[in-house]
């Protein structure tokens, strides 16, 4: 059977390092699997989805190294799920609603306060046509739920019914579609929730397995359950752990927390954000992954833990500057040119900074040291003077490694000074720092006119 997923995000808002997770469990289990990956735009809430975001969401999953095999767009399959919805109630498995959402919210609390399951006692089946005309007559507008197959032919006497599949993360899982109310499949304006477009659409593209997050496993019983009623085999399903905020807060697109955009805009690399969103709340150990052949090697959704992961973006940082580190010249190098890093010394300035980058744009911040000097220092008026006699020993061009051991040696010989004393000053005067990259190799890449020029 040859493996197809999908990735159904709304264009509502920005997607998030969360929705990103799901993404990527989705395109490496594809990927391991020689499979297609659809990217699928749940965008039927005409009034909230935006070409804008959509967009953007293709941006940002390019970035990430997802290319997708097919994109769609649910907006543009209307008369698809039409065609559903005339085959359903054909088999009186959809029927309409009445009910205000002050009727439902004061059925609900008499149920609870019964203690029974808070679910639709499906009232509106026992409405003659007489009273559902009547209501029409009001001006209400119905909507339409799906019938659950809980019952053993009169839909008022539900009954237990246990819909079992394995999950490709959870392993086995059930679900009571009698702990269930039937699902509204449209509303009373006459859209389309989720339900209903995401099954039609996973039928006709051969979705072979849907991989999200773990707050879907109760509807997963009423999806099988209306695969089958439209006369389909269900697709297998795996549902991942979320991930949330230190404090335990989900993610939101709405509120644009921790976008993938903005950690783009950050600095942070694609790689940095794929490592971290697949391995953490795994058995695996979160590492930089070098690329995306190398986290598909660590990638086993069967390892995810059930609880919830919690996404500290300190971790993050970290992994970045482990990736930043270990970068060679030949990937940044058309990087560094479009920050203006230039010339015939960049490659041993890329490799004298690395080690002290978190981010690949900081490099800049020492392009400008190396290139234009610190600006201003604070320094005590006996270190002034120090560095005045420093700078009278420094040695003529061409520099090379050996040119910062050999000058503070000799003005370590003429001052006295030695270690802290000696080298601190240098530094800040040469950097405007009091740490940062090696001055044996930062050195040769500075102009002697310029520092004694500067120092003047």
């Amino acid at each position: 059977m040859s493996v197809t997923v999908r990735f159904a995000p709304s264009p509502t808002g920005q997607i998030h390092i969360g929705n990103a997770r799901t993404a990527l469990f989705n395109w490496l289990f594809a990927k391991k699997a020689g499979g297609c990956f659809i990217l699928r735009f749940d965008d039927t809430d005409a009034e909230r989805s935006r070409q804008a975001f959509a967009e953007q969401i293709v941006s940002d999953l390019k970035w990430l190294g997802i290319a997708p095999d097919m994109v769609a767009y649910q907006s543009e399959r209307f008369e698809r799920y039409a065609r559903a919805v005339d085959a359903l109630k054909e088999k009186g498995l959809l029927y309409p609603c009445y009910d205000t959402p002050e009727e439902l919210e004061r059925r609900r609390r008499i149920r609870l306060s019964r203690r029974l399951p808070p679910v639709y006692g499906r009232e509106a089946l026992k409405q003659s046509k007489e009273e559902k005309a009547a209501l029409e007559a009001e001006g209400r507008k119905p909507h339409w739920r799906f019938l659950l197959p809980n019952h053993d032919g009169d839909p008022l006497a539900p009954r237990r019914t246990e819909v079992q599949w394995d999950d490709v993360v959870r392993g086995p899982q059930s679900v009571d579609l009698a702990s269930m109310s039937d699902p509204v499949l449209i509303r009373g304006d006459g859209t389309y929730l989720y339900t209903l477009p995401s099954v039609v659409d996973d039928i006709e593209m051969g979705v072979t397995h849907v991989i999200r997050g773990d707050d879907h496993v109760t509807n997963t019983g009423a999806q099988i359950a209306l695969f089958e009623a439209l006369s389909a085999e269900a697709p297998e399903f795996g549902h991942h752990n979320l991930l949330t905020t230190t404090t335990g807060e989900g993610l939101s697109k709405r509120t644009g927390s921790l976008s993938i955009a903005g950690l783009r805009e950050d600095g942070i690399e694609p790689m940095a954000v794929s490592s971290l969103a697949v391995l953490i709340g795994t058995s695996e150990a979160v590492s930089a992954c070098h690329d995306m052949e190398e986290l598909a090697g660590h990638f086993d959704p069967v390892s995810s833990s059930r609880s919830a992961a919690k996404f500290d973006p300190t971790e993050l940082r970290i992994l970045n500057r482990s990736l930043v580190h270990a970068m060679s010249f030949s990937e940044v190098a058309p990087r560094l040119e479009a920050l203006g890093i230039t010339g015939p010394k960049i490659e041993a300035f890329w490799y004298a900074v690395r080690g002290n980058l978190e981010t690949v744009y900081e490099a800049r911040f020492w392009w400008d040291i190396v290139t234009e000097g610190p600006g201003e220092v604070d320094l005590p008026e006996e270190d002034r003077q120090f560095i005045q006699v420093a700078l009278n020993l420094l040695p003529p061009e061409p520099w090379d490694r050996d040119t910062w051991r050999n000058w503070t040696s000799q003005v370590k010989a003429d001052t006295g000074r030695k270690g802290k004393a000696l080298f601190k000053p240098l530094r800040i005067a040469l950097t405007g720092r009091e740490a940062g990259p090696d001055l044996a190799d930062l050195l040769p890449l500075m102009d002697r006119e310029g520092i004694l020029a500067r120092q003047a």
